[in-house]
């Protein structure tokens, strides 16, 4: 017989939806404007020919970020409130400015990016339908508890079946494409390099490492029956139970939605000679004459939804992660007053995303070349993260089992295999 009292939930049946929240909502703010356009960009630049990694990458992902929220929801603490106890500053201060550094460029990106998707689809100025994006994420993270504002996030994630619907209006050659799934046509030069480590960073990237534990530290102060599991350890069946499935399927659902992208770009854009895409506002004009004005509106929708999902993941991870370095008070249930830092860091970091947007620099450009940077900046912090995953003295009796543990160490070494080929081939 089950005790409701040791559940974490108290024995409450859900329905499945209900039980899909923080690694649902990670998986999708994954295909960001950001990850759409380093997708489309491949897509176009390769063809079939990087269609196996997100197969490849899949798993790598699942465990990854299984390993991130199991921290949080063992420890009850996000990453770099661990990090700070446990590691040195001086390490934690490292890591979260290459945090901040990435996140703010991507941030940045992913407002012009829906600015520009709008303009596309209506007209009018794209400046100011960033910024009108931006400051309605921003409003809505600060006056809006966590517990309500998490549905409407959950909501967002049905935005990502645009690309669904796109594949499904274009003529896609399934036999090809399975032939380049099972003997993929990889490219051994620099391009390929880059390209290569573009997406492992636009799909394993920091902020949803910090997101997703942060989450689960906020559905611990939000819920009065669940506990850290250190403290609570005989809620560990079924939190870590919700997590794998929650975690598992956000992530098929995020990858499946890559493979879509890239494959509408491949079958349309690459077929074409449209190699050279800069932004996915770019990719979504380029379908029109080439797939059509439906093809086209849903791709450019995407961009919008995805963007009003992921926007508010990469400012609140960002505010995690500054206010876990630095030992401050943070959480969205939290009111402004009682967190200033966390919401001060919140508000900086929107408006330097919308500030970028109105220097010469042009962010939607520089959105390939971010995902190079979180490709990056995730390796040390991968690293941090399963040692503390292993770590009896963080995790106490939960660290990580053997699977997600050889599974967390691939992932690892495939994001720093992967920045040492682009450096090892830059210029050749």
């Amino acid at each position: 017989m089950v005790d409701h009292e040791n559940t974490e939930d108290g024995g409450i049946e859900k329905p499945p939806w209900r039980n899909l929240g923080a690694g649902l909502i990670t998986g999708a703010a994954d295909d960001d404007p950001s990850g759409i356009a380093t997708y489309s960009q491949v897509g176009a630049a390769f063809g079939y020919g990087m269609l196996w990694c997100v197969l490849v990458t899949m798993p790598l992902m699942i465990a990854i970020q299984a390993i991130s929220a199991g921290i949080g929801r063992v420890t009850g603490h996000g990453l770099m409130d661990g990090m700070r106890k446990h590691y040195s500053h001086t390490l934690v201060y490292v890591l979260m400015g290459l945090t901040l550094i990435a996140n703010v460029i991507n941030l940045a990106a992913d407002i012009g990016a829906m600015g520009a998707a709008l303009k596309l689809l209506i007209g009018g100025p794209a400046l100011l339908y960033a910024a009108s994006f931006a400051v309605l994420s921003l409003v809505l993270q600060i006056f809006i508890p966590f517990t309500r504002y998490s549905p409407i996030l959950k909501l967002l994630t049905l935005s990502l079946f645009a690309y669904v619907g796109t594949v499904l209006v274009i003529d896609v050659p399934w036999p090809d494409v399975l032939r380049s799934i099972v003997m993929p046509p990889v490219s051994w030069n620099a391009k390929y390099a880059v390209g290569l480590v573009a997406l492992l960073g636009t799909t394993i990237s920091p902020y949803l490492f910090f997101w997703q534990a942060a989450q689960e530290v906020e559905e611990i102060g939000s819920n009065k029956r669940r506990k850290a599991l250190r403290r609570a350890p005989l809620q560990a069946p079924s939190a870590l139970r919700r997590i794998g499935i929650d975690t598992t399927v956000g992530m098929i659902f995020s990858n499946l939605i890559s493979f879509f992208i890239i494959l509408t770009a491949a079958v349309v854009l690459h077929a074409h000679g449209k190699i050279d895409i800069q932004s996915s506002a770019e990719a979504a004009e380029a379908l029109r004459p080439l797939a059509g004005q439906l093809a086209f509106a849903l791709f450019a929708a995407g961009i919008i939804g995805t963007g009003l999902l992921a926007v508010p993941v990469l400012a609140g991870a960002t505010a995690y992660a500054a206010s876990g370095a630095f030992g401050q008070r943070s959480g969205l249930e939290n009111k402004p007053r009682k967190a200033k830092f966390f919401y001060g860091v919140l508000i900086f970091a929107s408006l330097a995303g919308i500030a970028l947007n109105l220097t010469p620099l042009d962010p939607i450009k520089a959105l390939y070349w971010s995902a190079v940077v979180n490709g990056v900046t995730a390796v040390p912090l991968m690293i941090v993260m399963m040692l503390m995953g292993s770590s009896r003295k963080v995790m106490g009796k939960f660290t990580m089992p053997w699977p997600l543990k050889v599974f967390g160490w691939m992932a690892t070494v495939a994001m720093a295999v992967a920045a040492v080929v682009m450096f090892a081939t830059w210029g050749k």
